[in-house]
Parts: structure tokens; sequence; C-alpha cells
């Protein structure tokens, strides 16, 4: 059961990209992806090979919009922002994982 320190479970790092953009606004996939490692005080390094087919599929799930921009590096990127849809997945999904975690920690925390 060997995991690197970066793993997380299936469906964890679309999670924390709509958080990411509820939190912050909208922001290019650079953004999203250092935000996130600066929040998980670099516990996660994300790569271009994963952040973006992320972004990929909640954008094809309608969950994200994006939009054509200039970076505070004066380079033209694309910005992703949540739809209404993205921001209902994501209360409903930070729901989920907080019950989910109560349950593993039920676990976790029990004496024989």
């Amino acid at each position: 059961m060997s995991r690197h320190k970066n793993d997380v479970p299936y469906g964890t790092l679309e999670l924390l990209i709509l958080k990411t953009l509820e939190t912050m606004g909208d922001l290019h996939g650079y953004g999203i992806a250092r935000r996130i490692e600066h929040v998980s005080e670099r516990e996660m390094r994300l790569s271009q090979g994963a952040i973006y087919p992320a972004l990929i599929r909640l954008e094809q799930q309608g969950l994200i919009d994006t939009k054509w921009g200039v970076s505070s590096t004066n380079r033209k990127v694309k910005f992703y922002g949540l739809t209404r849809a993205g921001r209902k997945q994501a209360q409903l999904e930070t729901a989920k994982w907080e019950r989910a975690t109560l349950l593993v920690a039920r676990f976790v925390g029990a004496k024989p």
C-alpha cells in the first residue's frame, strides 16, 4: 500500500480545483496549480500532466468555463472560472468530503 506523498483519492484534485476557484476567483492553470501546492504546504506537486486534464474534465462537465486573458507576466493565457453548476458542485463535494472524513476518523480513533 505504498503511496507517494502527493497521491490523493480519485476525484480529490477536481474538488481542490473547484475550491481554489471558489476562493480565489478566476485563475489560469499555472496559478491554480501553484495555489494548490501553496495551500497543501508543498505536500502536493502538480505537473501540467495532472492539472490540465482535470481542468478539461471540469470544463466538459460544465463546472468551469474559460476565457482568454493576459497573465501578470504579460502572456496570453486561458483563465478558468466556476459556473453556477460548479459552485453548487463544490458545495456538494465539500459536504461529501466532510462526511467521509468523519467516517474515517471514527475508525482511526476507535479503540479495540
